[in-house]
């Protein structure tokens, strides 16, 4: 399918939150997709993830939720990249990207050729984003690629867990995880099963045992095929299932 590109401006309580909109050429109406980023910015991985969604047939939105401390900021996965993006990292607050979900899930609403069903995937704290995205909005679908501190005892900026809001999901959940991943021990999957599970929502927690953190990234060491292509067709499977 063929896509248009363009960078667009979101308000956010009056800031200004940048975005890399892809649309499917066609006669529309889509249902849409939020790409969350890693803490290396809307890069050219993000974009071609974008990018490739939207080819699927869904408008697609990748937001910059560094904007308040890095905004703009691009960077590669060297140890530069890294040292730089964590210090968005350590930015961030849970009110502040909740404020940015709602706004991302408002201007898709508000689009034009958007039928109205919105999803959300991510990856590293873009994984976080969107689990956290599933409990503050009415997003239909969500996917999570190896979201850090999901399970951690308090949420960004010391606010209430992530995990403490897993009972507000209203939609369905996909979280996938791969078992080296030293970011994410057992213990905290175990977390995330039992919370969802205790919550009654519609989930599926997927682990790849040979896979580490950054598994779905062709431009990281780390990158693992089959896992990445795993992953790719459930997320397939879960958008079509849930936002068609």
């Amino acid at each position: 399918m063929e896509i248009t590109t363009e960078r667009v401006t979101l308000d956010v309580d009056g800031a200004a939150m940048g975005a890399y909109l892809v649309r499917p050429e066609g006669p529309g109406p889509f249902p849409a997709v939020i790409v969350w980023m890693e803490i290396f910015g809307v890069n050219s991985h993000i974009r071609d993830v974008t990018e490739r969604i939207a080819r699927e047939g869904y408008v697609a939105l990748a937001p910059d939720f560094f904007h308040r401390t890095l905004p703009g900021v691009e960077l590669g996965y060297d140890e530069a990249g890294f040292a730089e993006g964590m210090k968005g990292l350590g930015g961030l607050d849970a009110d502040e990207m909740i404020a940015d979900q709602r706004a991302a899930v408002a201007y898709l609403k508000g689009l034009d050729g958007v039928s109205g069903k919105i999803g959300a995937m991510g990856f590293c704290i873009g994984g976080h984003m969107t689990y956290l995205t599933a409990c503050t909005t009415d997003i239909a679908a969500a996917a999570s690629f190896y979201g850090g501190g999901i399970a951690a005892p308090e949420g960004p900026g010391g606010k209430p867990s992530t995990l403490s809001r897993t009972a507000d999901i209203g939609g369905r959940i996909l979280c996938l995880f791969g078992g080296q991943d030293a970011l994410i021990p057992a213990d905290q999957l175990d977390a995330i099963r039992g919370a969802l599970s205790a919550a009654g929502t519609r989930h599926e927690v997927v682990v790849y045992d040979d896979a580490d953190h950054g598994f779905h990234c062709d431009q990281r060491a780390t990158f693992n095929a089959a896992a990445s292509e795993d992953a790719w067709n459930r997320v397939k499977d879960l958008f079509a299932a849930e936002l068609r």
